[in-house]
């Protein structure tokens, strides 16, 4: 472990209450408001870009933005029940195994986004062939708006004082409420950049610059690998959940093994996606 900063030396904590807005017993968090507005925004950015026709070639969309008005509770319960039940299969079973109603206890925390990120893919499959729409177009529309909503969720994990990093002497180490008398990598905010501002852009340029959303599956596959890739490096510097540990050797973390499957899943996508013909030769 490196030498480590001394309480005084590091950076403060900000005192920010994780409760935003308390009437009475009901208290709204920062966490909740985050997952709502993350929604909200890839609900309007998506109408943003099946509008734009300009950005889909001849073919155009396989789908109009009311589509999106009646995928939106459809996203909202499987990024919910698919978070909160990849959490409890990937990062805590044998907890929830002994105390099952817990499993429903969703205010206590513990949300993956590996499990949202499969319950969300499912949810769009079963809506876009209910619909007759292209489900890689669906796929596309929704992940380019999706790293805000990754972006904001990471500032309340910070806000919050939760899923810190390791151990650290570095300038910007922070001494977490809740992280022991150490000094630690801010890695929420890595995640915030490199998962949310970073991959957001990326995801523009492609849709915008190269205009990709007439290779369905093209823009999803950038979205994909660009997480798995993200996830993958801040996890070096992310302490892993207590319950689990380090995996094989002391560095390989449960947030790297299931991000592998995604980084090969994406490139498939992309590679896929380029070699086959553009959208209007397939209408």
């Amino acid at each position: 472990m490196p030498d480590l900063l001394l309480p005084l030396a590091a950076l403060p904590f900000p005192n920010i209450d994780p409760v935003a807005i308390q009437v009475g017993p009901l208290a709204i968090h920062w966490y909740g408001i985050a997952y709502i507005a993350g929604i909200l925004f890839g609900w309007w950015y998506a109408k943003r870009l099946i509008a734009n026709t300009a950005l889909w070639g001849s073919a155009g969309p396989s789908m109009k933005p009311e589509d999106i008005d009646d995928f939106l509770v459809w996203a909202a319960v499987g990024i919910v029940v698919g978070g909160r039940v990849g959490y409890v299969l990937f990062y805590d079973l044998p907890r929830y195994l002994a105390n099952p109603f817990d499993i429903f206890a969703v205010w206590q925390g513990g949300m993956s986004f590996h499990g949202g990120f499969l319950g969300t893919t499912l949810a769009m499959i079963i809506f876009a062939r209910r619909r007759g729409i292209r489900v890689w177009s669906l796929f596309d529309v929704i992940a380019a708006g999706t790293p805000v909503a990754l972006g904001l969720v990471r500032c309340t994990n910070f806000i919050n004082s939760e899923l810190w990093g390791r151990p650290t002497d570095v300038p910007w180490a922070i001494e977490f409420p809740t992280g022991g008398p150490f000094t630690r990598h801010p890695s929420q905010l890595y995640e915030a950049l490199l998962e949310g501002l970073v991959l957001f852009l990326v995801l523009r340029i492609v849709t915008h610059v190269f205009r990709k959303l007439d290779h369905p599956g093209f823009v999803s596959g950038v979205f994909v690998m660009g997480y798995a890739l993200s996830r993958i490096f801040v996890e070096f510097f992310r302490e892993p959940d207590a319950q689990i540990g380090y995996l094989a050797g002391g560095w390989l973390t449960m947030g790297m093994v299931l991000s592998v499957p995604m980084l090969l899943v994406g490139l498939w996508a992309v590679v896929t996606a380029r070699r086959a013909p553009p959208a209007a030769a397939l209408a």
